[in-house]
């Protein structure tokens, strides 16, 4: 997933499900250029996958203006075990398997067959299992924890 801010002025996102080498940087150059163009700052939220590389920028675009772009980017990464995003990951998939046909013709049948999905998993009001504590979190993940002293 990505997540695009802007410092002053308000936040808006920007999200895919798979972005994967040039095309995760067509998405960066997109947030830099088209929806950011003034900003000073833009942090990029991203998973872990090895196809998220700042350096993709070079294989799309000039040196210099590759360059010029990421002088204004922070990338944050999630974390590898535990994180939030395994969730929408496993939603994603339970979607791909069970509310989407094979083959989908155009965007409004997509939806059509997303809606419908969405709106029976609602109905059963079907929640995860998620057994990872916040106490777990906190030894496995103590160094991404700040120490605070009372």
């Amino acid at each position: 997933m990505w997540s695009a801010k802007r410092c002053r002025e308000g936040a808006k996102s920007l999200s895919k499900t798979i972005i994967i080498g040039s095309a995760s940087a067509e998405v960066v150059r997109f947030v830099a250029e088209e929806m950011y163009p003034e900003a000073d700052k833009i942090t990029i939220v991203q998973d872990n996958l090895a196809a998220h590389k700042p350096s993709a920028l070079y294989e799309i675009m000039t040196a210099e203006k590759a360059r010029q772009i990421l002088r204004r980017l922070e990338f944050v990464h999630t974390p590898k075990h535990g994180s939030w995003l395994n969730v929408a990951e496993i939603e994603i998939g339970l979607l791909k398997r069970l509310g989407i046909a094979e083959r989908v013709g155009n965007r409004q049948e997509l939806e059509k067959q997303v809606g419908a999905y969405q709106k029976k998993r609602n109905a059963k009001q079907v929640k995860i299992d998620w057994h990872f504590t916040t106490t777990d979190a906190r030894v496995k993940l103590k160094r991404l924890y700040p120490l605070i002293q009372p």
